[in-house]
């Protein structure tokens, strides 16, 4: 069984941070999932976990840099890219192409484009696949060695329902036969069903690393939900219990919102003081919604709100034209020197 470890990974570009110190683990038997906002450094994380770029910090595989392998296929198999292959060569020998140097035998090439759903089209050029099936193809090259270790940069990009189905099933399989299994992806929904532990980083820098359960209780969306025609009684009892600990919501005329307390002490409560309750509930907050609420201020590209329907002048409206009827045009000074301006800030 063999560890991940990484060890203070950084790199800049042009005096800017790509990535910051990072150092994890990732632990034989499970689902690492590697999440960030466009640009956080990801993909940078990962080509120098395998020696592709130069930087700072360490990264080992049951104890020695990726680099350090004699067949490193045999040890560590990745996808950093989603057609990686040679444009005129078949599925196939494109595979026994990368399976030669390592020794790995041909009927082991047919076993992983088996397992892959390749089989039937083993004898077509990867030039004219889709998306999704060239994801298959580079996850059939970094089955090949059968390794211990898996990286995996948007393995699920360009699969369809039933492909991701089947990809989630497949990386849980091979999780629990002993192996790492270190993946990213933006479909957080998947990634909640898939993943045992998270590394979640934005521009560059550690923002968590643990159990996927430690990650979103520490979203303020975690809440007991409680729907009661006595809702103004039960804050106020609710708020004396928490005496500044957590917090209390009065959400609407018979709904109160707790956080501080779960649902057993608070149905106690208001049994104790006759409040009936019609509904009580745990309300846990998604992967998704943890996600965005740690992540919101950390995306690299921030989208702005669209501005008023039929305007093409953003939030300002634009300068009124003459009267009708008047031939006197609006003074310069209206639009400026350099004439009405565009919504993107160039003169029109």
């Amino acid at each position: 069984m063999a560890v991940i470890q990484a060890r203070g990974l950084a790199k800049a570009y042009g005096g800017k941070t790509a990535v910051g110190g990072l150092s994890f683990d990732v632990l034989p038997g499970t689902v690492t999932g590697f999440l960030g906002p466009n640009g956080a450094g990801k993909s940078t994380t990962m080509r120098l976990m395998l020696g592709l770029d130069r930087g700072q910090g360490t990264c080992t595989f049951d104890g020695k840099p990726f680099t350090d392998y004699h067949q490193p296929m045999r040890h560590v198999g990745a996808v950093l890219e989603a057609k990686p292959f040679h444009p005129t060569r078949t599925a196939r020998n494109h595979l026994r192409m990368l399976a030669a140097p390592s020794g790995v035998p041909d009927h082991r090439v047919d076993e992983v484009l088996g397992l892959v759903g390749l089989g039937d089209v083993a004898g077509k050029a990867p030039s004219t696949f889709s998306l999704g099936m060239g994801q298959r193809l580079g996850l059939a090259a970094a089955l090949l060695g059968n390794p211990h270790t898996l990286i995996l940069d948007e393995p699920a990009n360009g699969l369809d329902p039933q492909g991701i189905h089947w990809l989630r099933n497949l990386l849980r399989s091979l999780a629990s036969e002993g192996r790492s299994v270190f993946v990213s992806s933006h479909l957080l929904s998947e990634m909640a069903l898939m993943a045992d532990h998270l590394v979640v980083i934005g521009r560059g820098h550690m923002i968590a690393n643990g159990p996927i359960e430690d990650f979103t209780k520490q979203s303020t969306r975690n809440h007991v939900f409680v729907r009661t025609p006595q809702a103004r009684e039960l804050a106020a009892l609710v708020g004396q219990r928490l005496a500044g600990e957590g917090s209390v919501q009065l959400a609407s005329a018979d709904v109160v919102t707790v956080v501080g307390l779960d649902a057993e002490a608070i149905g106690a409560l208001a049994f104790d003081n006759g409040i009936r309750v019609h509904e009580l509930s745990t309300r846990q907050a998604t992967l998704e919604e943890a996600f965005l609420e740690m992540t919101g201020n950390m995306q690299e590209f921030q989208a702005v709100a669209p501005p008023p329907q039929g305007s093409p002048y953003g939030q300002q409206p634009p300068p009124p034209g003459p009267p009708p009827g008047s031939e006197q045009p609006p003074p310069p000074s209206s639009y400026g020197e350099q004439g009405p301006q565009d919504p993107n800030g160039g003169a029109r």
